[in-house]
């Protein structure tokens, strides 16, 4: 861990219902390194261990909130949220992260208090957050570990950070609905290249497309043409990052074969052009961190 400055690995499957990891490790960032502005498909949690930096994220309301943390907090990014963070120019943070996801991963995370409207961690004591920060360097410093080894790990994770929390809140029971949700949602997640419908998604869950409609927008917050449209923007951003091909051609692996529609959709969404994010938003190298 102090031969390098960051560790960055990627699952190996997500054949996982309840619980689904992604990616995950740790990072020791340079002065006033930032990610950012960026939308995420998926829960990733971030825990500061040492040193200082600012999350500046939209809350339910649209309305963009800055924060600022330190050693022993963490802070939730949650589906389709825009966010940036950035580390401290005199104190710059260390932090681990983990990506997951699953049918359950959200009312966990409300058990631990942590949604969209309220994304910082807060422990009730520095040993009760140990052991969140010790699972999480745990996984990311064992990825050659089997899949339900990891699994079981991030379920140790959860379980601490929900009785450390200073906001928990009670365990509720799983809804049937979420099972739904989750079906579209890894639907969409397959098959967001190529021309897809709401009719489409609502005949695969076998449900009514209002009544689908209606559900997915209380679960998820927004409707699902509106997922549809932050998934494959959000897969988009991730293209250009990580490879050097085309904006054109990029556009239309993300479903959108007509470049003008997504460059006004993107700078829509992320405040400038896809070109302008990209020279933003640079890889430094190979499997950086997110």
């Amino acid at each position: 861990m102090a031969n390098q400055p960051f560790s960055f690995s990627v699952f190996p499957n997500e054949n996982f219902l309840d619980l689904r990891l992604f990616q995950y490790g740790w990072e020791q960032c340079a002065p006033l390194h930032s990610f950012g502005p960026f939308v995420r498909n998926h829960f990733l949690f971030h825990f500061v261990i040492s040193g200082k930096g600012c999350l500046n994220s939209d809350g339910p309301d649209g309305v963009t909130r800055r924060y600022v943390l330190e050693a022993n907090q963490g802070f939730l990014i949650c589906p389709g949220q825009v966010n940036t963070y950035y580390a401290d120019k005199n104190d710059p943070w260390k932090y681990t992260w983990l990506e997951f996801g699953g049918l359950r991963a959200e009312e966990y995370l409300n058990c631990a208090g942590l949604n969209r409207a309220q994304p910082i961690y807060q422990p009730k004591s520095p040993a009760l957050a140990e052991p969140v920060r010790d699972t999480m360097l745990y996984i990311a410093d064992h990825h050659n570990a089997s899949t339900l080894h990891l699994i079981g790990h991030l379920c140790l994770f959860l379980d601490a950070l929900i009785h450390s929390s200073s906001t928990q809140r009670e365990i509720q029971g799983a809804r049937l609905q979420d099972f739904y949700i989750q079906e579209a949602v890894t639907f969409m997640e397959q098959n967001y290249q190529r021309e897809l419908t709401v009719e489409e998604v609502a005949d695969m869950c076998k449900l009514n497309r209002s009544y689908f409609s209606k559900l997915f927008r209380e679960s998820m917050g927004c409707p699902p043409q509106e997922f549809l449209i932050r998934l494959r923007l959000s897969k988009a951003a991730e293209r250009m990052q990580a490879t050097k091909s085309s904006i054109g051609d990029i556009a239309s692996a993300c479903g959108y074969p007509n470049q003008l529609h997504f460059s006004r959709a993107f700078k829509k969404r992320y405040g400038v052009s896809p070109r302008e994010w990209r020279i933003q938003n640079k890889s430094r190298a190979a499997g950086s961190q997110p």
